[in-house]
This record gives structure tokens, C-alpha cells and sequence, in this order.
């Protein structure tokens, strides 16, 4: 097939990002910050260093620099997987007879099969460089935990991996990977923290949840000394690493002359779709130009489309700072969906704004119908993948089967953030017709509403 433009569009070396884009230097309403659930004031430099790396500190404060350097040992260790391609699906383009042009940014080439190495690497590197001797973590289907070990082992640091119990039964190969990388993984909640100890007695036989890992986490590496915690997903620091993802993805497209039309993205905590429409939200916010952002998440764990804007815990044991963000309660125990990664009960601050501000649209989709897309994509594409991207997937198939109902030629670009080959468990059941939907009620989701902080705003 001849066409214009390559079926996959990559960068050189030399094109790769020099600087991340800080998309938050962009927004007029900044994202509320951080509080420290004792006082209820903004969370200080000095109080977070206690747990966050020191220059990770003051990248999460940073709310005025646009563009912040990348230092050069991370641009060397991205040479080895970046530039990633930007990928036109040109044969899903055909099947679904539809006048779309998609595209999808593929992240999963690395042994760790996602982006989340992006920033596993920034986050290892920065500890390093402090002279720490190891850090902890949380990791829910363990994209996370798999890109973090890789990332110490590169640098020669420790690594104690809590990994949601409910993922570390369903994906032991990822668990596996972990260990081969020399990471320490203990199912969470457990017995080795006095936080797991306490959630084991609140919920008896909890399969977990990322609010109760990253609780574990935090309490671990404030026993240790030389040891900090470091989280994959919702600290803007995080997002601010993965904005590589979006502008390599701006710059293959400039490089073509196309323009987005769509950008979607599947949501968790949100550090992959936060860095996927960085560039463009920016673009947006500045009035350059006009996107339409659409974040994807499990009708599981609703969190943009049911959840409340209430400052809330980032984590179930409440050790953690308060976070103004679209939450479904610290308390909220998401159903063991297949999604590990997305079982999470906020959002960052800052996609929570720019959602409250009506700069973007959240779509809730039962994990039956992802699955059919995964597998729809799987066979036509020729890549199958991760059950969290599987949700982007589908919303990109249904704007397309939009626009073959109108005529309209837009222009659809998704994160296709990993494999699933991790995740066979789960295409398993799908296959076997073992798969069930949970959609909660909205008495379920008043549970853990209940226990969200009175805060004098």
C-alpha cells in the first residue's frame, strides 16, 4: 500500500526531547496543592523531602517553569527505547470502513511493556544522585514495579516493590520479571507494615488496592533510612516525565503536517494521558489551536465520571498528603477488574482542574466491551495489548465508527501505553466467558465517600 504517510513514523535520536513540558506553567487556575492532613497547609518543600527525592520535591512545586531540562545520563537510557513510534493503523482504518485516520503512539517497547519506564528512570536517577540507597514503591498490574526494578537495577539501587494483591495472584510472570531485576515484591495489604496490619483488619480478605500499597510504601521507606518513596502515577513530577510521550508524538505529527483532531487516553491515576496531551493541552490552554481530550476509565472505578472534586487522601491509610482531585473516597475498594492499573480511587491534580475547568471529557467503560476491542485490535494490528490501553482503544474505535456515521475525517491519536502479555489470565476468562462487568452502586460509592476530609478552603 503506497500512502503519504509511513505506517510507522519514527524520530531520530537527535530528534528526542532535550526538555519535559511542565503543562501545569500553562494553566492560569493552578492545580490546588498538596496538604498536610495534620495542619491542612500546603505542603513545604522540607515536608516533602522527607519522603520524596529532593529535586523530585521541587519539580512537584514547580507550577511556573514550562520547560525542564532533561538531564543528559536520561536522555542516554531513552536512547535505548525512544524515540517511540507513532503508528498509523491503517488496516483497523479499513476493517472499520470508517473516514477516521488513526493513530496511535506505541509504548510498549521496552522489557517492561509499558511507558512507565519514562519515568522509572528520571525517579532512579534523581535517587542516585542523592546518594540514596534504595527506594519503595507500589504497583498495581505491575507496569510499574517492572519499570522501576529495571530502572535500579541500572543504577545499582534497591528496590521493594508492594504490589496489589489481587495483580500479584492474577500476573505472576510480571511479578517474576520484578524479582529478575532484583526487586524485593510483597503482596499488599500485608502483614509487614502496621498499616497493612490495620487495613487486614478493616477489610478481612481485601484483594487490595493501589490506595493500600502505596500506604505500605510510604510507611516502608520512612523506616529505612537512605530509602524514599516513589510513586508511577498521579504526582505531577510523574506527569511531568511522561509529557515525552506527547511530544514525540507532536513532533511525528508536525513532521507530516497532520493535526489531531481527537486525543484519548486511558486514565488511572493519570500520568500516561497527562503526558500524552501535554503539548497539545498547552497548545489549547494558549489558544493556538483546539483538540477534544477524552480520558478513559473503568465503569468499575468511575473516578472523573462519578467520582466528587473533594480534597481527599492519596492512599487508604491516610499517611499520605491531602490532594484537591476527582476521588471516589481513600476508602473505595475497587472491584478486582483486570485493569490493575487503573484501580485507583483519584486522579492527579492537575487533569482534575483542567476536567473541572471542562477542558476535557471522561468516558466509563465496562471491561466485557474493552476486551472485545483489545481483541478486535489484537487481530487486525497485529499487537496485543495491555488491558489498561485496551480501554483507549475502544473509545478510539467508537469515534471512529462516529465519524463513518457523519462523513467527518477526523483525526484520532491514542496512547497505546503497553503489551498485555503479561495479562493472559484475563483474555482467559474473556475467552471462557468468565469475564463479569461490575458497574458500583451509588450506595457502593457512598461508602467511600464517607471518609473524605473536612477541609476549610
Amino acid at each position: 500500500m503506497k500512502t503519504e504517510i509511513p505506517y510507522k513514523i519514527y524520530l531520530s535520536e537527535e530528534e528526542l526531547p532535550k526538555n519535559w513540558i511542565n503543562l501545569r506553567a500553562f494553566m492560569d487556575k493552578k492545580p490546588a496543592p498538596l496538604l498536610n492532613p495534620q495542619t491542612q497547609k500546603p505542603m513545604t518543600e522540607e515536608e516533602l523531602s522527607q519522603v520524596f527525592c529532593n529535586e523530585l520535591v521541587k519539580q512537584e512545586l514547580d507550577d511556573y517553569s514550562p520547560y525542564i531540562p532533561i538531564p543528559t545520563e536520561i536522555r542516554d537510557f531513552y536512547k535505548m527505547y525512544r524515540p517511540a513510534p507513532l503508528i498509523r493503523a491503517y488496516c483497523l482504518e479499513k476493517q472499520l470502513n470508517t473516514p477516521a485516520k488513526i493513530y496511535y503512539k506505541f509504548e510498549g517497547n521496552n522489557t517492561s511493556g509499558s511507558h512507565k519506564l519514562n519515568s522509572a528512570i528520571a525517579q532512579a536517577y534523581y535517587a542516585k544522585k542523592q546518594g540514596l540507597t534504595g527506594v519503595t514503591t507500589e504497583t498495581g498490574a505491575g507496569q510499574w514495579g517492572t519499570a522501576l526494578s529495571m530502572a535500579c537495577s541500572y543504577f545499582g539501587l534497591d528496590c521493594n516493590v508492594y504490589m496489589v494483591k489481587v495483580s500479584y495472584e492474577q500476573k505472576p510472570f510480571r511479578r517474576e520479571v520484578m524479582r529478575t531485576y532484583g526487586a524485593k515484591v510483597t503482596p499488599s495489604p500485608s502483614n509487614t507494615t502496621e498499616v497493612g496490619k490495620r487495613i487486614l483488619q478493616q477489610f478481612p480478605g481485601t484483594s487490595g488496592s493501589l490506595g493500600c500499597a502505596i500506604s505500605e510504601a510510604v510507611e516502608a521507606s520512612l523506616s529505612k533510612e537512605g530509602y524514599r518513596y516513589v510513586l508511577g502515577s498521579v504526582l505531577n513530577q510523574v506527569l511531568l516525565h511522561q509529557s515525552v510521550i506527547g511530544l514525540e508524538t507532536k513532533a511525528a505529527l508536525d513532521k507530516y503536517g497532520v493535526k489531531a483532531d481527537i486525543i484519548i487516553g486511558c486514565a488511572g491515576g493519570g500520568s500516561n494521558l497527562g503526558g500524552l496531551i501535554a503539548p497539545f493541552m498547552a497548545e489549547k490552554l494558549q489558544g493556538k489551536a483546539d483538540y477534544k481530550f477524552i480520558a478513559v476509565e473503568p465503569a468499575s472505578c468511575p473516578t472523573l465520571t462519578r467520582g466528587v472534586y473533594a480534597y481527599d487522601y492519596c492512599d487508604t491509610g491516610k499517611v499520605c498528603p491531602l490532594a484537591k482531585m476527582y476521588t471516589l473516597g481513600s476508602g473505595f475498594i475497587p472491584s478486582a477488574n483486570h485493569a490493575g492499573g487503573l484501580r485507583y480511587h483519584g486522579m492527579t491534580t492537575t487533569l482534575s482542574e483542567l476536567y473541572h475547568q471542562g477542558l476535557m471529557e471522561a468516558r466509563a467503560v465496562e471491561q466485557t466491551e474493552v476486551f472485545k476491542a483489545a481483541e478486535q485490535f489484537a487481530r487486525i494490528e497485529g499487537i496485543l495489548p495491555a488491558p489498561e490501553s485496551s480501554h483507549a482503544i475502544r473509545v478510539a474505535i467508537d469515534e471512529a465508527l462516529k465519524c463513518k456515521e457523519t462523513g467527518e475525517e477526523k483525526t484520532i491519536v491514542f496512547g497505546l501505553t503497553g503489551t498485555g502479555y503479561f495479562d493472559m489470565v484475563a483474555y482467559e476468562k474473556f475467552h471462557d466467558g468468565k469475564m463479569q462487568d461490575y458497574v458500583p452502586s451509588e450506595e457502593d460509592l457512598q461508602k467511600g465517600l464517607i471518609g473524605l476530609p473536612k477541609i476549610k478552603e
